[in-house]
C-alpha cells in the first residue's frame, strides 16, 4: 500500500502581510499618489442602490469636468444595455447622488446640466445650516487656472446638444468693481426681500455666482434699484447672468459691474390722452356684439351643420355633394336623323 504524502499549505503570496481572519477579504493597499477618485462609504456600502448604481457613481465622480454622462454615452463604454443604465441613473437620482437640471445658456437655448454630489447628505446639511460660508473647491481637471467651484456642485457636466467642437466667442470679463461703490446707508424697500432671494438664488442659474451672506447684503440695494426703476425679475438675471466670461475672477465684483453699468432710467410717466391745449378725442362709440343666431345660420340641407350669415351659401359643401351624387340622370334624347 502506497504512503500517503500529507498536502503542504499554500504559501502567503511574497510582500503581502498575512491576515487575521481565516476567511474574507483582506485588503492590499498601495500608495497612489495620483489617479485615484475618493469615495465615500455611504455610497460604496450604500443598503439601497444596486450595484450598477454604484459603479455608475463612482465612474461618474472620477471623470474629469465636463465628460458627458448621458445614457447614450454611458451604453457605449460599459457592456450593460441602456436600460440597466436608465435605471442606475435614476437610482442615484432618487438618492441625491445625481441632479439633472434644466437651463437657459446663452442665445436662448437650454441644456441639462448634471450635477454629480459626492456626498449628498452633507451638502445639504451644510446649505441648510445658517452662517455658514461654501468651502471653495478645486476642479480635479487640468486646467491653467483653478475656478472656484462651490461643495454644492463639485463634479459639473453640461450635456448640449450640437454645441460640441463649435467655436463660440468668450467674452472677456470687466475690471471688478469694488463693492463698496454698491453699499448705502440701510434703507427700507419692498423690493429688499424680493433683491435678497434673487441674489442668493442665483447659484441656481449658474454655480459660478454662490455668494456669501455679506455680497448678498451689499449687492441688494443695486437690484433693488433696478425694481424701483420698473425692470423685472427676468430682465434683472438676464442683464446680470448673460455672457459670462470664463473663468470668473470675482462673482461678486463681476454683478457689483453689471448692476452699475446697466442701470436703466426710471419708467417715464404714462402720457395722458390729450395734451393741454388740444380738443378730447370722441369717447369710443361701445359696440354690441351680434347674437349668435345672427351671426350664423342653420344649413337648409339634411346635416346639423351651421353657415355664415354674410355668406351666400344656403347648403353646405357635404350636403350639395350628396344632392349632386343623388340626382336622377337626364334623360338622353336621341339625335334626329339626317
Amino acid at each position: 500500500m502506497a504512503a500517503t504524502k500529507p498536502i503542504a499549505a499554500p504559501r502567503p503570496t511574497p510582500g503581502v502581510r498575512r491576515g487575521a481572519t481565516h476567511s474574507g477579504v483582506t485588503h492590499v493597499r498601495a500608495y497612489q499618489s495620483s489617479h485615484y477618485t475618493i469615495v465615500g462609504n455611504h455610497l460604496a456600502q450604500h443598503r439601497a442602490l444596486s450595484l450598477t448604481a454604484i459603479g455608475l457613481a463612482v465612474h461618474i465622480l472620477s471623470l474629469p469636468q465636463g465628460a458627458p454622462v448621458d445614457i447614450r454615452s454611458l451604453a457605449d463604454r460599459f457592456p450593460e444595455g441602456r436600460d440597466r443604465i436608465a435605471f442606475g441613473l435614476r437610482e442615484l437620482e432618487t438618492h441625491g447622488y445625481l441632479e439633472r437640471v434644466r437651463e437657459r445658456a446663452d442665445g436662448g437655448r437650454f441644456v441639462t446640466r448634471t450635477y454629480a454630489h459626492n456626498a449628498p447628505a452633507l451638502t445639504r446639511s451644510r446649505a441648510e445650516a445658517p452662517g455658514i460660508r461654501d468651502e471653495p473647491v478645486v476642479s480635479v481637471a487640468p486646467v491653467t487656472r483653478a475656478v472656484p467651484v462651490a461643495p454644492a456642485v463639485p463634479l459639473a457636466v453640461a450635456e448640449v446638444a450640437g454645441a460640441e467642437g463649435a467655436d463660440v466667442p468668450v467674452p472677456e470679463e470687466p475690471p471688478p468693481v469694488p463693492l463698496e461703490a454698491c453699499e448705502q446707508e440701510p434703507f427700507s424697500s419692498e423690493h429688499r426681500d424680493k433683491a435678497s432671494a434673487l441674489l442668493a438664488g442665483l447659484r441656481r442659474t449658474d454655480y459660478r455666482f454662490t455668494l456669501s451672506r455679506k455680497d448678498v447684503e451689499r449687492l441688494t440695494p443695486a437690484v433693488v434699484a433696478w425694481f424701483d426703476n420698473g425692470a423685472s425679475r427676468a430682465a434683472v438675471i438676464h442683464a446680470m447672468t448673460a455672457d459670462v466670461p470664463v473663468p470668473l475672477k470675482s462673482p461678486a465684483g463681476f454683478l457689483a459691474h453689471r448692476l452699475r453699468e446697466g442701470l436703466p432710467p426710471p419708467l417715464p410717466p404714462l402720457s395722458p390722452f390729450t395734451a393741454p391745449g388740444e380738443d378730447t378725442p370722441p369717447a369710443p362709440v361701445a359696440t354690441t356684439p351680434k347674437l349668435w343666431g345672427e351671426r350664423w345660420k342653420d344649413c337648409e340641407g339634411d346635416c346639423t351643420r351651421v353657415l355664415p350669415t354674410a355668406g351666400p351659401e344656403r347648403v353646405c359643401r357635404d350636403c350639395r355633394a350628396r344632392r349632386a351624387a343623388t340626382a336622377p340622370m337626364p334623360a338622353l334624347v336621341p339625335a334626329p336623323a339626317v
